[in-house]
């Protein structure tokens, strides 16, 4: 299944281009946070329903859904995806795939062993190569093949267009051993990553030029060396077949062939019910689909309870019967025409329903985790300050429980940005940077010179008796004008710049202090005496002193934010319109709509239920049920009614708001993805942020917004891998300048990082110690952490459709698959799964 914002060619890429400005970053006090020893946690374990081979029937197809068919067949360029890592897995030697626990581990099949040999005064890696290992065409697989592929990826023949080449640039020399099967590689300098080195292996004919690496391996694979082989690919069918390697030394493929298919995330549904795909990988929505189809085995024939019609009522139901069947012609033609078509829905769902019940959702915790990344590259964010402040603003607890929660999946946050729970070296981190603390979110903003007035600016051409021109009056004494208070409050950097018993106060703060009495449990007497009495000023500030919270903006819906600000007439009487003007409020878009009394008076009730002004039992306030309308319908001139709640409480400096742009994926497959997104905005709402959600196309998410940079808030996915000194270091790399003037940002694309950062990771590479390399990645992580470029929130849900008579196969975890062990329990009939009709 397609998963939006999981960055292509998602390891070791070349850098990248990109503009970018960054500071110095603060990091705070990190003492004791990497100490002690690695945690016991472990994710969920594989369901792949294992069975023995002597089990497994010989023969047969298996038809496996990728969500496209692979640009290229060269896992080294910058567009391979997950269908090239998919498809090249069955096909080429991986010398050390990951194992259940995520552990790079020998592969037999092609090493007798590989380990150091030497360390001084040079780093020697000696391997011994299966004596039975061939390529497809029979020749032996040797060290012109290590000496073709580290020629191509070493990074100093330009000629070759590969997107990743860390740890072949350390390689000095690669020669034979004492006979053909062995290799000898001399490391320049030290690499403990040795193992991620040739994986997957291309035979020398791919890699032995420029022209056969660019262009050669990018439609087709002539040699292989894997359980299966490269028979066709299909662009018009869309698919890419693979048949048993004749030439296999290792277990015999228990299937004939295999077929990857490209098939939509959208369309996995009804493919697995017509029998075009055994395997795939599907959301939580056909997961659901497929338990009902189990659940209703027993139904003896009858419509299932959900789906198409399900909802109708029997009243309903009897509607239309009588309009289909009534004197009105038009109407009767149109029910009809409505019930047949609900009649074929019914049909073809309870027929999908049906071929649903020979599958199986396997599922466990995929090898990648969710992050929200923020954007330190300008505006708020490139304040480290802002970025822990929304991190502290997290309840990652909750953001797990939502995705996983449901699946019957273990929901507990991710703690680290380099392993996930159950991988070697695992220890959560991010007590480096804090647990959730809505009040140490706001200090830190407070500190930031985020407050609550910070946005309110004066508005212009404020009419006569304002409460802006009553404070500007001759008879008050001390007051200063409104263009010094907006300065002050401009200037204002602490919590306590805050407050608002200075006598320069702007009026606009005033109102909205006010409104947050009325919002936060003020007696209503009180509310419309001021709104219809017109206190003077010393009274309203004594009342604003009080410092009531705002808490209470962060539960208003939606659509309150988008509220207008109405002002009651000029004259105290209904029935005058004056003409609008726009302002401020609280760094909300705001408009000032002058309504007759009695509309306003209405427009004023409604706006106090929306910010919250009701009874704890949900009772209207006694004033709002009084005879001929709420008080307060005949204010003096100016009096705005209540602005919503979420306007008042956004924080904002130097006249500008606190928003942030939050862009997230649109299509159907990234439900869960704008759910969680959701909820991260109703969480930054409670500490006076606000977020402009902004839905894009799932195609041009990633590319157009999060590598270019054009966001300030961002989800999306980093692969787990086992080697996180040198897959992890372009992930959170400091930017570095180029020449012309622009920033290098490899894959960071947060632009949050430091010297430090590089620093550990350049360690722990070059550190042949695992366990120290370890310690060394863990102080990397906690100051990943501290950064606060990137949160990583909860490990993805694996959820895989499979036919329940196929084993070995389903939600691997972080275990490649053995291709050659997939197939059948029970021999199947005549043709292949995929033939059959459901």
């Amino acid at each position: 299944m397609s998963h939006v914002g999981v960055p292509r060619g998602t390891v070791r890429k070349r850098r990248s281009l990109a503009l970018l400005t960054t500071g110095v970053l603060t990091i705070p006090v990190l003492a004791g946070c990497t100490s002690g020893g690695e945690e016991t946690s472990r994710g969920a374990p594989q369901d792949i329903a294992p069975t023995a081979r002597q089990a497994v029937a010989d023969g047969s197809t298996v038809n496996w859904a990728v969500d496209a068919l692979p640009a290229t067949f060269n896992a080294f360029q910058a567009d391979a995806d997950s269908a090239t890592t998919r498809i090249t897995g069955a096909l080429l030697p991986t010398l050390f795939p990951m194992d259940r626990s995520g552990r790079p581990k020998l592969n037999p099949d092609y090493l007798e062993s590989a380990k150091i040999i030497e360390r001084e005064p040079k780093q020697v890696v000696l391997y011994k190569l299966n004596q039975q290992a061939v390529w497809s065409d029979g020749r032996e697989i040797g060290a012109p093949d290590f000496v073709a592929q580290w020629r191509a990826l070493g990074g100093k023949d330009s000629a070759f267009w590969t997107a990743r080449n860390s740890g072949y640039e350390r390689i000095e020399k690669i020669e034979r051993g004492a006979d053909d099967l062995q290799v000898r590689v001399t490391f320049s300098k030290p690499y403990g990553d040795w193992r991620s080195l040739f994986s997957p292996l291309y035979p020398k004919e791919v890699t032995g030029s420029p022209d056969a690496f660019n262009d050669g391996a990018r439609t087709t694979l002539k040699n292989t060396a894997g359980p299966f082989v490269l028979r066709a690919v299909s662009k018009t069918k869309g698919t890419v077949t693979l048949a048993r390697n004749p030439r296999w030394w290792g277990d015999k493929a228990k299937l004939d062939t295999l077929v990857f298919r490209a098939v939509a995330a959208g369309d996995r549904t009804e493919a697995l019910a017509d029998g075009t795909v055994d395997v795939a990988d599907i959301d939580a929505a056909t997961a659901d689909r497929i338990a009902l189809a189990r659940r209703d085995r027993g139904s003896n024939g009858q419509p299932p309870a959900h789906g198409p019609g399900s909802a109708t009522t029997p009243a309903a139901a009897l509607r239309s019967w009588a309009l289909a069947h009534g004197s009105d012609e038009e109407a009767a033609e149109i029910a009809q025409a409505a019930r047949e078509k609900n009649r074929k829905a019914v049909v073809a769902y309870t027929a999908e329903q049906k071929a649903l019940r020979d599958f199986a959702v396997r599922k466990s915790l995929e090898p990648a985790y969710t992050q929200l990344a923020l954007n330190g590259e300008s505006g708020p964010l490139a304040d480290d300050r802002v970025r822990r402040a929304v991190a502290r603003a997290l309840d990652r607890e909750e953001l797990a429980r939502t995705v996983l929660g449901p699946l019957g999946l273990p929901a507990k946050p991710l703690g680290s940005h380099l392993a996930l729970a159950g991988q070697p070296g695992y220890k959560d981190g991010s007590g480096a940077l804090g647990d959730q603390n809505t009040k140490e979110a706001q200090a830190l903003l407070a500190d930031a010179g985020w407050t609550r007035g910070g946005a309110a600016q004066p508005p212009k051409d404020t009419k006569a008796g304002s409460e802006a021109e009553k404070k500007g009056d001759k008879g008050d004494k001390g007051e200063e004008s409104d263009a010094e208070g907006a300065k002050e409050d401009a200037e204002k950097k602490t919590a306590e710049g805050a407050k608002s018993e200075k006598a320069g106060q702007d009026p606009e703060e005033k109102a909205e202090q006010a409104e947050k009495k009325e919002a936060g449990g003020e007696k209503a007497e009180q509310a419309e005496k001021k709104e219809a009495g017109g206190e003077k000023a010393e009274q309203a500030e004594k009342k604003e002193a009080e410092g009531e919270k705002a808490d209470r903006a962060s539960d208003d819906s939606a659509a309150s934010r988008d509220e207008g600000l109405y002002i009651v007439g000029e004259d105290n009487k209904p029935g005058v319109h004056t003409p609008a003007r726009a302002a401020s409020t609280g760094g909300a878009s705001a408009i000032h709509v002058l309504a007759p009394g009695r509309t306003a008076a209405a427009q004023s009730a409604a706006l106090r239920r929306q910010a919250g002004a009701l009874g704890e039992d949900g009772a209207v306030a006694a004033q709002d049920k009084q005879p001929g309308g709420a008080a307060g319908a005949y204010a003096p001139v100016g009096t705005a009614a209540p602005a919503p709640a979420a306007a008042k409480g956004q924080l904002g400096k130097d006249g500008k708001a606190l928003t942030l742009r939050f862009v997230l994926p649109s299509g159907p497959g990234s439900q869960s993805l704008r759910s969680v997104g959701d909820k991260i905005a109703v969480m930054l709402e409670k500490i006076g942020i606000g977020t402009e959600i902004i839905k894009v196309p799932d195609e041009s998410y990633f590319k157009d917004h999060v590598a270019s940079g054009a966001y300030d808030l961002a989800l999306y996915s980093w692969p787990a891998t086992a080697y996180p000194a040198t897959d992890g270091r372009p992930i959170y790399a400091k930017p570095e300048p180029a020449t012309d003037g622009s920033l290098l940002v490899e894959q960071n694309y947060t632009r949050v990082g430091t010297d430090h950062i590089d620093q550990l990771f350049d360690q722990a590479a070059a550190e042949l110690d695992e366990k120290a390399a370890r310690e060394l990645l863990k102080q990397a992580d906690a100051r990943i952490w501290a950064a606060a470029g990137s949160i990583p929130l909860f490990q993805r849900p694996q959820l895989v459709a499979v036919d329940k008579k196929l084993a070995n196969v389903g939600a691997f975890g972080f275990a490649a698959p053995r291709y050659q062990d997939i197939g059948f329990k029970n021999r199947q009939a005549a043709g292949s799964p995929a033939d059959r009709k459901k």
